[in-house]
This record gives C-alpha cells, sequence and structure tokens, in this order.
C-alpha cells in the first residue's frame, strides 16, 4: 500500500490489484484447482486467458467460491447455485444483499430437509429395533402407505 499525506492509505500496490493465477485462487480458496476447473465447466465461476494461455481470475472469484462452497455444505446441488448466481446482474459477484436473497430461496428446502432428518433420527432406532420394514407401515420407508396408492408392484424406482 502506499501511504498518502495525512496517514490515509490508497490500494496502489500492484499485488494488491493483480490478478489470480489458478493456484493462487486454489490456494486462498482452500479449493483443488481440479475442482476450480469443475466449477467453470459449469459456468459458476470465470476466467481468461493469458498471452501465454493461462488462466487468471478476478480477485472476486474467492468470494464466489466461498458461496459455491457454503451453498453445496448445505447440500444445494450445483445446477440450483448456477441458476441462483445466474440471477445476479451482469454475473457480479453477490454482496451481502444479494446473499441474503440467494439464502432465501434454498431456506425453504433446506428447512424441509432438516425436518425429514429429524424425523429419521427419531423414528431410526424403533425402525432397526422392529427390524419389519413394512412397507405398508413403515414411517420412515413408506409413511401412512403412500407407496399402496400408486398401485401394486416395486413403486420406488429410484430412491426419494
Amino acid at each position: 500500500m502506499t501511504m498518502k499525506k495525512g496517514g490515509g492509505s490508497t490500494c496502489q500496490d500492484p499485488k494488491l490489484r493483480r490478478e489470480l493465477t489458478v493456484g493462487e485462487v486454489a490456494e486462498r480458496s482452500g479449493v483443488a484447482v481440479s475442482t476450480l476447473h469443475f466449477y467453470e465447466s459449469k459456468g459458476l465461476i470465470k476466467s481468461w486467458r493469458t498471452a501465454g494461455n493461462q488462466r487468471r481470475y478476478a480477485r472476486d472469484v474467492l468470494r464466489r467460491v466461498g458461496i459455491i462452497k457454503v451453498a453445496q455444505r448445505t447440500g444445494i446441488p450445483l445446477a440450483e447455485i448456477r441458476e441462483a448466481l445466474d440471477t445476479l446482474p451482469n454475473g457480479r459477484t453477490p454482496n451481502a444483499r444479494d446473499w441474503a436473497k440467494l439464502s432465501a430461496r434454498w431456506r425453504e428446502d433446506l428447512d424441509g430437509r432438516i425436518e425429514q432428518l429429524t424425523l429419521l433420527r427419531d423414528r431410526l432406532e424403533g425402525c432397526i429395533g422392529c427390524g419389519c420394514l413394512s412397507m405398508d407401515s413403515c414411517p420412515l420407508r413408506n409413511p401412512e402407505d403412500v407407496a399402496g396408492g400408486r398401485g401394486s408392484g416395486p413403486q420406488y424406482l429410484v430412491s426419494d
């Protein structure tokens, strides 16, 4: 940083303003280089190439990667993360207000998953204890015999 008269500082240092290499982003974000390439292939982050064909990232990619990791940790699929990030004007990196809007989109889904996991946790011991795993009465696998209403035969080709 350079110092201005009067003790204030400005960000004139080129190291603070320059773009980041893929290795620098990986080191600063704690994310593997291959993960950064994957995020880029999914449209979650962007880079550009130098004349020597090396990737460069704007510094704000660190915030974007942080947001991606937090969202992933809550179980939000990458496709939904990208959809949410795509709502930002000009693809900019989210600020605090943007994050509040993005996270509100996911809150209802997260609350539902928490409720399901709590129910599973609370009923799991009894289910294992009974050993039946009955298709018509198991409160975990088939609550209120929902599958029975779908007809005879296998109803769960894909896990819920």
